[in-house]
């Protein structure tokens, strides 16, 4: 582990880089020009986090940290705040959040906790005098967010208050109803509604995944990279017969698929 004081030496750096004597890119910068960056830097800890190089999640943590600590440095320059309120902010708020470990609230289990985090969460914004403009508990949920998060988030935040299914057979249930639907509307020909069925599949699979708490982005980040290599290793097999892909039968390229796969798995054992 690193010595104390790197936090505060990150900081001292960022400030050194912003001042009259420091990086020209950097003093440009503003919130606007630094978005794509955070976003940027939010994806590679993403990546880093599906991966098992711990050096480099290491490093990608760093990035964003240094992220946040310039966007607070900006603020500092307008006379808002600095970094040291963003870390007593966060400090602050998570130990009001947390009144089953620093006061004498209990929870029976996680299901309860999170039930209770949202009026947590209201009281404490109306303890500091600002008004609360959400009116619908799911309005603090970014619009932003890639559609898989957003739909996770949503239905996270309706489980909450108890409107979620019971368990995976329910939800299996709903998958093979939403296919159902989904085939009626494509033999009836009607795209739009087709595209209403495809959505409903595909928010009931991300409540499958969020029921078995598994992360549906990184899951179909996974199920990408295996097709790509599955698919390379497809067209580099042909091309050493002197065949491009297009003048490959369909049923050729099933067999080295299910053989590919079957090679794959007997190599994991």
């Amino acid at each position: 582990m690193s010595e104390p004081g790197y936090f505060q030496k990150l900081v001292e750096l960022v400030d050194m880089l912003r001042g009259p004597q420091g990086c020209p890119w950097d003093r440009e910068q503003t919130r606007e020009t630094l978005k794509p960056l955070l976003v940027e830097e939010t994806y590679e800890v993403l990546e880093a986090l599906d991966g098992s190089d711990s050096e480099e999640l290491c490093d990608e943590l760093g990035d964003l940290l240094f992220q946040v600590i310039f966007h607070s440095c900006i603020s500092k320059e307008k006379g808002e705040f600095d970094v040291g309120d963003v870390c007593r902010r966060s400090y602050e708020k998570m130990v009001g959040r947390h009144p089953h470990v620093f006061g004498e609230e209990s929870y029976r289990d996680s299901q309860e906790l999170l039930r209770n985090w949202e009026g947590i969460k209201a009281a404490e914004k109306k303890a500091t005098g600002r008004p609360v403009t959400r009116k619908s508990l799911l309005d603090g949920i970014p619009k932003e967010l890639p559609s898989l998060y957003f739909a996770y988030q949503v239905s996270s935040k309706a489980a909450r208050v108890g409107f979620d299914w019971s368990n995976i057979e329910d939800i299996r249930e709903k998958l093979l109803e939403e296919f159902e639907e989904l085939r009626s509307a494509l033999e009836e020909g009607d795209e739009e509604k087709a595209k209403d069925e495809m959505g409903d599949l595909l928010f009931s699979a991300v409540n499958m995944a969020r029921h078995l708490q598994i992360d549906p982005e990184t899951a179909l980040n996974r199920a990408n990279r295996k097709f790509s290599a599955r698919f390379k290793a497809m067209e580099e097999f042909f091309s050493g017969q002197g065949k491009d892909l297009q003048e490959v039968e369909a049923h050729e390229m099933e067999v080295f698929w299910q053989d590919h796969k079957a090679a794959e798995s007997g190599n994991a054992n």
